[in-house]
Formats: C-alpha cells, sequence, structure tokens
C-alpha cells in the first residue's frame, strides 16, 4: 500500500510530491502523457514563484511594468527599475518540476486518468488502469478537480473562461505586458499581451456569464492585425473565490483544486507554491501519528487560510468591486490611475499582492478622496 496518491501532476501535484516523496511512498497520476500539456496558464510569474517552484525553467523574457488600455483608448504605463515579472515556458516548468519530484523518489504514471476514490480504513483510488491502495489522497486535478467535489457541495464561488493564442508578431514593448479593460474587450476581465521573444501571446479571460470568450479574442487580433498569424491557441476557466472544504477524511486539495487562486489575476501558483510546505507538513505528519481524520487534517485549511486567505478574500472583494464598473466607470478609473501620487503607487505594485495597493493608499489621503466616486460606485 502506497503512503499517498497524488491525483495530478502539474504544478501543485509536483511540489506536493516533491515534498513529500524522501519520507513517504509516493504516486502521482497524471492523466495527459507529460505535465505541462495542454498548457493553460500564461507563464507570467514573478521572480518569489520561480524561487518557490524549486526548478530553473526557460525564460522567455523580463518584464518590468505594463501598458493599460482603458475603453476610451487612453492608456497608463506602470513600470518599475527591478524586474515585475518573467515569461516562462510553461510546459517546460511543469516538466522540470516533475522531473524533480521523481528524482526525490515519487513515482508518476502518466496516461492514468484518476476515477474515484472510497474511504474508509484506507483509500482506495480507481483509475483508468485499474485500482491502488493509498493511506491518503491529495487532489491538484486543477479547476474541475474531482477529488474536490468528492467532498460534498464544493464547486467555487465562479469559473472565468479563459483563452490565449500565441501569435507571430514583434511587441511594442519588449519589456511591458499590455492590457485592455472594457466590455468590448473581456468583460468581466482584462485581455493581456505578454511579448515572449520571437511571438506575442495574446489572451484574456470573461465572467462567465458573458458566454465563450473565444469571439471577443477573435475579434481582439482582428483589431491587432493577427488573425492570420496563430501559432498555437490555448483554453480553460479559472476558478476564483475559493471553495468551501480543502480537506477531508484522509483527503486535502491543493493548487485550482483547492481554490487557491488570486481573484485579481487569476493566477494560481503563488498562493500555492506558498501553502503546500504546510500541506506537507500536516500530511506527513498525520501519516506518522497514523491519524488521518478529517479532525487531524484540519489543521492544513486553518494553516493555509491564516497564510494566504487574507490577501485571497481581499483580492475577491477587488474583484467583486471591479464587475461593478462599467466603461464610464473604467474610463473615469484611468484617470485616477493616472495621477503622480496614484502613478507612483502603481509603479510599486507587488503582482502576488495587489490588495496591498489599497492599504497604500489609506497612508495618502487626497489619493483616496481622489478615489471615493468610484469607491461608491463599485459599492451601490
Amino acid at each position: 500500500m502506497h503512503d499517498v496518491v497524488v491525483v495530478g501532476g502539474g504544478p501543485a501535484g509536483s511540489l506536493v510530491a516533491r515534498n513529500l516523496a524522501p519520507r513517504h511512498d509516493v504516486v502521482v497520476l497524471e492523466e495527459h502523457g507529460s505535465s505541462g500539456t495542454p498548457v493553460q496558464c500564461a507563464g507570467l510569474l514573478s521572480p518569489d514563484v520561480i524561487r518557490m517552484s524549486g526548478v530553473d525553467p526557460d525564460i522567455l523574457n523580463t518584464l518590468h511594468g505594463a501598458e493599460v488600455f482603458f475603453p476610451d483608448g487612453t492608456s497608463v504605463i506602470v513600470r518599475s527599475k527591478a524586474p515585475k515579472a518573467v515569461v516562462v515556458d510553461r510546459a517546460d516548468l511543469d516538466g522540470r518540476m516533475a522531473d524533480a519530484a521523481v528524482s526525490a523518489g515519487a513515482e508518476y504514471r502518466y496516461g492514468e486518468r484518476y476515477t474515484g476514490h472510497t474511504v474508509g480504513d484506507r483509500v482506495t483510488v480507481s483509475s483508468s488502469s485499474g485500482s491502488l491502495d493509498a493511506r491518503a489522497i491529495v487532489g491538484a486535478d486543477g479547476h474541475s478537480s474531482r477529488v474536490a467535489m468528492t467532498l460534498g457541495d464544493n464547486g467555487p464561488r465562479e469559473y472565468l473562461r479563459g483563452i490565449q493564442a500565441d501569435v507571430r508578431m514583434e511587441s511594442v514593448h519588449d519589456d511591458l505586458f499590455t492590457i485592455h479593460l472594457g466590455s468590448e474587450y473581456a468583460p468581466g476581465f482584462f485581455t493581456w499581451e505578454i511579448p515572449c521573444g520571437d511571438f506575442v501571446r495574446v489572451g484574456l479571460c470573461t465572467s462567465w456569464s458573458a458566454g465563450p470568450p473565444y469571439p471577443y479574442l477573435s475579434a481582439h487580433l482582428r483589431r491587432m492585425g493577427a488573425e492570420d498569424r496563430i501559432l498555437r491557441m490555448y483554453s480553460g476557466k479559472i476558478p476564483v473565490g475559493g471553495r468551501p472544504r480543502t480537506y477531508g477524511e484522509r483527503c486535502l486539495l491543493t493548487g485550482d483544486a483547492a481554490g487557491l487562486v488570486k481573484p485579481v489575476s487569476g493566477g494560481g501558483l503563488h498562493p500555492t507554491f506558498e501553502t503546500v510546505p504546510h500541506l506537507c507538513r500536516v500530511l506527513s505528519s498525520a501519516l506518522d501519528a497514523d491519524d488521518l481524520s478529517e479532525s487531524n487534517l484540519s489543521a492544513y485549511e486553518r494553516g493555509w487560510r491564516s497564510q494566504v486567505g487574507r490577501e485571497l478574500s481581499w483580492g475577491y472583494t477587488l474583484r467583486r468591486m471591479f464587475t461593478r464598473l462599467d466603461d464610464a466607470d473604467l474610463v473615469r478609473a484611468g484617470g485616477f490611475a493616472s495621477r503622480d501620487d496614484v502613478r507612483s503607487l502603481l509603479d510599486d505594485i507587488d503582482l502576488d499582492h495587489p490588495s496591498r495597493v489599497v492599504g497604500a493608499m489609506l497612508r495618502r489621503p487626497r489619493a483616496l478622496l481622489a478615489a471615493v466616486p468610484l469607491f461608491i460606485r463599485c459599492i451601490l
């Protein structure tokens, strides 16, 4: 009998496997033929995320800021002297993290799809290749996690629909990524254009209620004159707002399966990588004590909530405020963002902790006063 079955061989599952494998028997089930495919991420990561990944992926570009376009065509550039993000080949990152887990002693079973599990004095996991027994299971199986749904009514608060394409073209700014806001471009979220060396990654997300995102991407590519330059296209969905439960009897969740996703940007690697070490400490201790009860494993959820819960909660509050703004409000927000006292705050924004800008603004009364009309509009 194995100690742990990890469902999902993406970054979340691989980091869990790498941390646990030196002391425990770990098997990773990955339904695809390799880690990192299909690609469902923009690949824009902070240097801190790269550090926590424990590997050195191929870096396609280093970015120092962004140009944000508002519905009236005006834009604001935020730029820092220090690198704000790097662009990585996500398939390469995922593959290297899986290789590191294998080197630590984890077993990977590619092409094996999880179909369910039962819990008694052990976990019996069913897969497309048969069944296997383990003492515990970790769900790292992404946005539509089947493991998460074994814990009851455990869906995320909200799904975003996302789509992106790698386009053969040059970027206007090699060290900036570009964002467009507005109902014409990406209702309920934003677009992105990320320079990746010899191509640009163009994508967007929309609120679920806006319908499929492909028509918005197609229109955006036409505006860019790039509709006939598509190299690759990817699509998926992003769970935001968290899930009600991330633990159960002999079961823990991580990554998108746990709803550990930043609601403002849709990125999940930073909160996941921050909390995986805590998951592994709780689970390893439970394995050593042979106490894999729901009550004992609940320490994981208390721990990750104390670690990143406030940031995720603030982020979802900011998202709900954002979705209340119409295009006219966004234009006014652009005027507000162009103020010198606000621009200086945005230049220093931490991509992994965007809510900290709110705290900084509270220390600048004039900027805060100018934001009051927008704030009132967000909460009405």
